[in-house]
């Protein structure tokens, strides 16, 4: 017998440090762990696989150069996912208008995009 799960949570979210952006940071940080988890098991099934079939190394794999269509390809995904961690944050921004960020703040986000 198969058991569906709600999509989302209901009610408030629970907090378990005094500081409130302390849970927040945690969630985002969880959020990217699991990612990157995930991405790291697929990662070394393919491979693993190409490989495995010979067709290519695992060297060759690091010597590897993106072209422009690919570096571009890999920003916008990287800008996506970027927003995915950061949704929490832009929940509460977008709750006291973008006008009301400090320039520290601002400048923390730039500097994640652009390093990203």
């Amino acid at each position: 017998m198969a058991v569906e799960l709600p999509k989302h949570a209901k009610g408030e979210r629970p907090y378990f440090f005094d500081d409130p952006a302390v849970d927040k940071l945690l969630a985002m940080l969880l959020a990217m762990a699991g990612e990157l988890s995930v991405l790291r098991d697929r990662h070394d099934t393919l491979e693993r696989i190409i490989e495995k079939k010979g067709l290519i190394t695992r060297q060759e794999i690091e010597a590897y150069e993106p072209d422009k269509d690919a570096i571009a390809e890999r920003d916008a995904k990287r800008e996506e996912y970027l927003n995915q961690i950061l949704r929490i944050v832009d929940v509460e921004i977008s709750g006291m208008g973008k006008n009301d960020l400090s320039n520290e703040w601002q400048a923390v986000i730039d500097r994640v995009s652009e390093e990203a």
